[in-house]
């Protein structure tokens, strides 16, 4: 893979996504987060309500959000998380993902196929594939 090719459209989304998915309510705490991140080796977790995606959380919203705002960990996910989750089309190219990110100065994508949540595509995720 070139970076012509990344150019080109060639690639996309649903080629280079992560398919593991991690799912919290709102009121799942943040020391509940961190665990399932560490053990799960993971950056980002959907968070849902009554089934229906409404924002993220990542590691990132630790170090911005908790450790900057000296929060308690037992605080709920639904007041720090990120929302509303932004979300691409699995059939969306990759430039397409890059121009999402940058404008949005975002660094994860949720990935949807039908109105259904089916994974996420990193900056990484961008990075490592150009590189190849």
């Amino acid at each position: 893979m070139s970076r012509e090719d990344f150019n080109q459209n060639s690639i996309l989304v649903k080629d280079i996504m992560s398919k593991s998915l991690i799912t919290v309510n709102p009121m799942t705490t943040s020391f509940q987060i961190a665990k399932m991140m560490e053990r799960g080796g993971i950056g980002a977790i959907i968070v849902k309500e009554s089934n229906h995606p409404v924002g993220i959380i990542t590691d990132r919203d630790f170090a911005t959000k908790i450790a900057a705002n000296n929060l308690p960990l037992d605080t709920p996910v639904g007041k720090i998380m990120s929302s509303p989750l932004v979300i691409i089309n699995h059939t969306a190219t990759l430039a397409s993902a890059a121009n999402m990110m940058s404008s949005g100065k975002i660094r994860k994508l949720a990935v949807s196929n039908n109105d259904k949540i089916i994974g996420i595509i990193t900056s990484t995720d961008l990075v490592n594939q150009l590189a190849k």
